[in-house]
Order: C-alpha cells, then structure tokens, then sequence
C-alpha cells in the first residue's frame, strides 16, 4: 500500500495529536497554548513480501526492490526494520511503564484522601461527642433545677383539689394504646416523657414575634434568645472540660533595685510585658519595654498589679557571703603564719631552706626569690608552722605588703655583716601597719666581719627595741649556712604562737587569701591559696575577686593533691575561670550562680570605676595632659609574666623609670606565655615584647619575625630593669656642650662684588676654625649667632688661622659687621645622657 492509496498517513500513532499547555506568568496572569504534536512515520515490512525482507504495512518504495531508493542494500533494509521494531517495542514498554507509574501516583493520592478525610471525620466525632456531653449535662442541670422549682412551690403553696375530668376529655387526653382502668406500660411513660421535654424545649424559646397585645397582657413574654442559649451550652462545656476555672493570682516578692528594665520587671512579677507598658502608659510615662525606670516608679508599679516590691541594691549580691561570727565552741588552734621578710641577699630563703632541709635558692634564678613561696613545716617537737618567703628586692614592695596582711609574726632577717638596709626599714614598716609581733634573725653570724651588736643599735633608730637592749622584740643569732640557732629561732617562734593562742573554725565556709596566681599551659589558671579560716574542699564553688571557679584540684607545697586544706594550710587551687590577682580574698559559695553573680557584679563594679575616673577629666585637663605628652618620649612595652605577683612588681619598677623627657609606657601585662596577640599590639604600637619566665608560642615566634617584633626574655628583675633604662635613655637629647677656642678682632670691613662683606679680622686668642660655630659680639652683646661662609689667609682658603695672624671672615646670610666687633668662635659637642 503506497501513500497515495490511503486517505491518512501511516505511523505507530495513527497521526498527529494535539493537547492544551496552560503557561502562568507574574502577578497572577495565564494564557493557554494550542500544541501539535506529531508522530514519525515507522516502516513494517509486510510478511510475505517479495525480496529478501518482508514488512507490514510498508510502503511500497520499500517492499518492492524497484521503487526502493537507490544505493540501499537488502541488508540495510533489514537493520533499518529491526531498529523500528526496536522503537516500537520501546515506545510499548514506555507507555506501560507510565501507566503504571500514573495508577500508583492515583492510588498514593486516594490513600491519603482517605487517610484525611479518615482524620476529619475522627475530629468531627469527637467534637460531636463533646457538644452532645455538653448538652446532656446541660439538660440534666436544667431539669435538676426546674424538679427542685417545683418541689419549693409546692411546699410554699399547697395544691387545690384538682377537679375530675369528664369521661370524654380522659378518654381524649389517654394514649391511643391505654386500656382503662389499666396503669401505663414503660413505653408509653418514656413516649410520655419524650413529649414533655419536646414541650419544654418549645416553650423556652421564643415562637414568632412577641405583638405589643402579648406584651400589655403579659402573655409569652421575653425569653432567652438562640445566641444566649449557645453561650450558655459553650459555658457549661468549658466547665467540664476544666477551662471554666479561673486561676487565683498569685502575690510575689519583686526585688527591685535602683533601676530596672521594663521587660525584666515583667518577668519578675510573671506578668505580661504589654501590660507593664500599658500601666506606664496610664502613669504618663510612654516607654518601651527595653527602657529602663527607676525604682520609685517600678515600685508604683509593682503594687499596682497586687505585688509587694522589695528594694535590694546591686551591692547585695554579696551578701550571700558567709559572715558570721564564729561561736567560742567551735574554734580550734591552728598553725601559725610566719613571714620571712628583710633586705635582698640577706639569706631570707636560704634560712628557710636550712629550715625546711630542701634546695629553694637554688631553682630561683639569679639566686633571688621573685614568688612568694608557701611552705609547711614541721618541727622536732611537733608543731607545725607555715612559712611565707617573700622577695627582698625593691620592686616587690606590693608582694611584701600582701605577706604581711595575712601573717601572724613576722621573722626579720637581716645580716650581721650588712646591718639595717633600705628594704629592711620596708619590711618594718609593712610588720608595723599589720601589727603582727616581729622576731629578728640576726643571719651570717658565721662570718669574720659579722657584728651583731651593730643590728641591734641600727634597729634603734626605727623604733624595734630587742630583749638584749632591754625591749620586748625576741632576736636570735643564727647562721643558715652551719645550722648554728635555728632550734633556738623555732622555739622562740611557737612561744610567739603560743602567746598569740591562734584558733579557727574548720567547719565553715572557706575563706583565705590569694598568695600568688599563674597561668598554666596543662593546667589554666592556678592560684596559690593560703586557707585563713573553715575547710577549702574539692568541689566547693567559690568566688575570688573578679573570678569564679570550682575547686577542681588541691595541690600542696609538696607536690602531693590532697582532697581539703584547713586553716593555715597554703594549697595550690585548680579549676577557676580565669587569672585572679594576688591579694584577692577567696569565699566558698553555696552554688555557681550566685558565685557568677558576684563575679560579674564586681567586674562591673570595677569597669564603672575606671569608666568614672575617665569621665572626670575636664576637656581642659585632657587638653593640658596632651600638650604634656607631646614633649615627652614614651618607650613601649608589653610585658608577659609567669606569675601575677611579677607581673605587678615588674610594672611598679617600670612606672618608676624616666623623668620629665622620657618614660617606659606598659601597653599591656599579664600573666602566661607569650602569643600572637601580643605581637599584633606590640606591632601596631612599635613596642617591645618582654617575657619574664615565659617563652613565645610557635605562631608568635613565626609572627615576630614576620613583622620585626622584637621578643627580649628575661629570669632576674635585675636585668630587665637595666635594659629598659638604658633602652630609655637613648630616648634622651644628647646633651650639646660648647668649647671656646678662640676670639678675633675685626679691623676693617671690605665690599667685594659677589660675596659681599668681608671682615678683616686677627685673631686675638686661641685659633679660628672654618667648621666651627661664631657669635658676632658688639659692646658685648650677642647681635649675631652662625657658621663662617670663607676663612681666607690672604688670598687661600685656609682651614684654621692661629692666634695673632690676620686672616678675612664672611659670615653666612649675614653682612652688618663693623669695625671693632668681636667675633667668638667655639665647638659644639653631643653628649649622649643616661637615665639615673
């Protein structure tokens, strides 16, 4: 069959087919587009067929070899009909494949109809199940108190005689099925019932529109309407369901302090913000609820909502520390706290180390104690003593005073061969303000040039008065390099203790105080905590200074964790959030939130203070502090420590260098290694870094040498004090010093054309150089102060002229010169000064 003979095109789809595809654009707009679709012809060849391939239904260019197209072969022909019936198997299982896939996407949707409309239906029941409740108590309740109604009229009023029905109006008024003379059957008294309710119902709701006849007569009067009957039922059912209850409004103590957020009170009352805004509001205060109000307000406020408001202060916060006192009963004695205190390198630790029996001097470097050191120990007889060794030298004055504070006698080291130095006086004078008894230790009695008389007349002049010169003052002469009077020195030491009779209470909170405070890089933060009284255990919460913490771990002076420390006990504490500052007093707390509490409020504290003593500089005063910094040099530093103590010691003898021309300027100090932040401000601000027992980081090192930081590290104060001065002093102005070497004369004066005046001069002392400065004098007053332009000996340019030959003298930018003037001629010289 050819193409001609049909009347439609041949194809697997009998043709073209046509849809409709409905396009959506912005803001709601659609348009519907006609599309055609149409199929490709596919070739079958008809069994039967001449050739050598045989196709159905295939046109007859292609059964037939002779109309075929030129240059196609039978083999051809024969893969060209196996790819279209390939295709068309191919399009089959397609269209199979889509409708299956069409009928599961059908049924997943009807699933879920019915699953939703299974789920409506379950509400719709339950919300039926509870109106139908709803009405079934509401009728109950209603006919409860219509049979109760009845039951007080009938005893009010009592019934007349009710008159007998005629036969007629019985028979009438009986039920269809009622056989006279018979009493009713239990169907016909609840068909009986039925009709009453029915009845009732009727009657209690309005029929029709009420006529003013109806109203003047007072018949079928107003009756609840539809709308109030449907509130009443809504009502009753909220009642059984429990929502009908109204919660009682509870009265709360608001503790108010001197100002208040809006939001915050709220919350405090358990009230709604809105509500709070809107009450302000009546006041005539329009606020939002992140404003704050003072107290006065907040209180009108507070008892405007039924609250009773209780005013606290922020200081209260601290409160919540332990601050009673302790009952006679429950003290116990405790070991005394002795401090080791006197001039540098008079043998402080070195005695305490006979003492103890132990190497300290040793691993301090330098052979000077830069921490404060606690340490226990016990002596033959039993007593235990805890010892305190503070540095001697200058700059841990703070440290020394910080000893002091929470000692109970104060050992005075001093050297038989030194006698009375400047620290020495110092550490009298801390043991005086503490008012702490003091022992003197008269020290290197073993050596040849010692004089221990010459201690004891030195200790007159600063009032400390020893038994041996007639005082109160116990003094012992010992030697702590043989051993020589250390028994006797602790003897006299635990009759000090015994006469001061030291008692405390282990069993209350722990408090004590703050001996020195590192930075740990295994361990954080570490303080060195000497307990002054109760029974610091691990676990406790505490709060000290601007810090908080929980006692993660207690260290003792041996080395050894130990679970508690009692009074007199020095530990070292693990486990607090950040570095206190040595002399900061540590409280037990009952739990963390009121040890952050107490943190945060001294922090603040703290900040309002600095922020205080910033705002009260006038603009004048800053102006004034500005123009006085302008002429002073600043050298710039950022100091790192291992220790608090240090660090605060290392800044105190910084401050102290320099004068009105040049000063040390400490960026920044703390306790730690050396990081990368360090470096950024050290570089931003052109400062040094110095590290004192700390070393740099990896990626602080790598970061200095990046940016040309310089990193100087130092063990003894000593030094680091000495390189900062001398760092200072090239901050100085060289001084510049004159030397005279020599006055002319003029004689006579020349004009010469292109160099101007020449003065003809000789030289009455000493020699003229063409380098050096001159002052022109007239009368002896300085009219003229430069440097030589030309220094001729007759017609040579000459370098210097002696005294009494005639050389010619032109002065810089400068020709009045006369006859007669003195021409003073001298050296400068630049001498480099140096900080004292």
């Amino acid at each position: 069959m050819s193409d001609t003979d049909g009347k439609k095109p041949l194809g697997l789809g009998g043709g073209s087919r046509s849809g409709q595809v409905k396009q959506s654009f912005s803001h709601g707009r659609t348009k519907s587009v006609l599309v055609e679709t149409k199929r490709k012809r596919v070739v079958v060849p008809k069994p039967g067929a001449s050739g050598s391939s045989t196709t159905t239904s295939s046109p007859s260019h292609l059964g037939d070899p002779a109309k075929r197209p030129a240059g196609i072969s039978d083999a051809e022909m024969e893969r060209r009909l196996a790819a279209l019936r390939a295709a068309k198997l191919r399009e089959v299982e397609d269209a199979k494949r889509r409708a299956d896939e069409e009928r599961q996407r059908e049924e997943e949707r009807q699933r879920r109809r019915e699953e939703l409309e299974a789920k409506e239906r379950e509400e719709r029941e339950r919300a039926e199940a509870l109106r139908q409740k709803a009405e079934d108590e509401e009728r109950a309740r209603r006919e409860a108190e219509e049979t109760t109604r009845r039951a007080e009229e009938a005893k009010r009023a009592p019934a007349p005689a009710a008159p007998q029905p005629a036969p007629a109006e019985s028979r009438a008024s009986a039920p269809p099925s009622a056989k006279p003379g018979l009493p009713p059957s239990r169907k016909e008294r609840e068909r009986e019932a039925d009709r009453d309710r029915t009845t009732k119902k009727d009657d209690s709701r309005r029929s029709g529109k009420l006529t003013l006849n109806e109203a003047l007569s007072g018949e079928g009067g107003r009756t609840r309407s539809l709308a109030a009957m449907k509130r009443k039922q809504e009502k009753a059912r909220q009642k059984a369901m429990g929502f009908g209850h109204k919660a009682e409004k509870q009265v709360r103590d608001v503790q108010l302090p001197e100002t208040i957020l809006v939001q915050e009170l709220a919350n405090r009352m358990a009230e709604r913000a809105a509500d709070v805004v809107k009450a302000l509001m009546k006041m005539g205060m329009m606020v939002t609820m992140n404003q704050s109000i003072d107290a006065d307000t907040a209180e009108l406020v507070i008892e405007e909502f039924g609250h009773r408001a209780v005013r606290v202060s922020d200081a209260d916060v601290e409160h919540v520390i332990d601050t009673v006192e302790d009952k006679a009963e429950d003290l116990q004695p405790r070991p005394p706290i002795i401090t080791i205190m006197g001039h540098v390198d008079h043998g402080k630790t070195s005695l305490l180390d006979a003492i103890r029996k132990t190497s300290v001097v040793s691993g301090e470097a330098g052979g000077i104690t830069q921490h404060i050191g606690a340490y226990q120990v016990k002596t033959e007889s039993g007593a235990v003593l805890t010892f305190l060794d503070t540095p001697g030298h200058a700059a841990f004055t703070s440290m020394r005073a910080r000893g002091a504070q929470v000692t109970d006698i104060v050992v005075l080291v001093v050297a038989a061969d030194d006698a009375v130095m400047p620290q020495t006086v110092e550490a009298i004078k801390h043991a005086k303000a503490a008012k702490v008894p003091m022992i003197v230790a008269i020290n290197k009695i073993d050596k040849p040039d010692a004089d221990p008389n010459k201690v004891r007349t030195d200790l007159l002049q600063h009032e400390v008065i020893v038994e041996k010169m007639s005082g109160d003052v116990l003094d012992v002469e010992v030697s702590a390099k043989t051993g020589l009077g250390l028994d006797e020195l602790l003897e006299n030491i635990a009759l000090q203790a015994e006469i001061l009779d030291l008692r405390a209470n282990p069993t209350r909170q722990a408090q004590g105080a703050v001996i020195e405070a590192k930075l740990d890089v295994g361990r954080g933060p570490v303080a060195t905590v000497l307990v002054q009284y109760g029974t610091l255990k691990r676990g406790d919460i505490f709060v000290v200074g601007q810090q908080w913490g929980k006692v993660r771990a207690l260290i003792n002076d041996k080395g050894e964790r130990v679970d508690e420390a009692g009074p007199s006990v020095p530990v070292e504490v693990l486990g607090l959030n950040g570095t206190p500052e040595a002399g900061d007093v540590l409280n037990v707390v009952e739990t963390e939130a009121q040890a952050r509490e107490i943190a945060d409020y001294r922090e603040k504290a703290a900040r309002d203070k600095r922020a205080a003593a910033g705002a009260a500089t006038t603009l004048e005063q800053l102006m004034a502090k500005a123009k006085a910094d302008a002429d002073v040099a600043e050298l710039p530093v950022v100091i790192k420590a291992d220790v608090q103590g240090s660090a605060e010691a290392i800044v105190q003898a910084l401050e102290k260098v320099g004068n009105d021309e040049v000063r040390v300027r400490v960026l920044h100090y703390g306790v730690g290694a050396i990081t990368e932040t360090d470096i950024t401000l050290a570089e931003a601000s052109q400062a040094a870094v110095i590290g004192f027992n700390v070393r740099a980081n990896a990626s602080a090192r790598q970061a200095a040498n990046q940016k040309s930081v310089e990193i100087r590290y130092y063990s003894v104060i000593y030094d680091l004090v000495d390189d900062v001065k001398k760092a200072a002093s090239g901050l100085l102005k060289a001084e510049v010093r004159e030397h005279f070497i020599g006055y002319a004369q003029i004689k006579e004066v020349f004009r010469i054309t292109g160099v101007g005046n020449v003065a003809g001069c000789i030289v009455t002392e000493g020699v003229a150089r063409r380098s050096a400065g001159v002052r022109l004098l007239r009368d002896n007053v300085v009219i003229h102060e430069g440097t030589l332009k030309t220094l001729k000996r007759f017609k040579d340019e000459v370098k210097e002229v002696q005294s009494g030959q005639e050389c010619g003298m032109a002065f810089e930018r400068y020709e009045d010169i006369r006859p007669g003037d003195v021409i003073e001629i001298f050296e400068r010289e630049e001498v480099q000064r140096k900080l004292a």
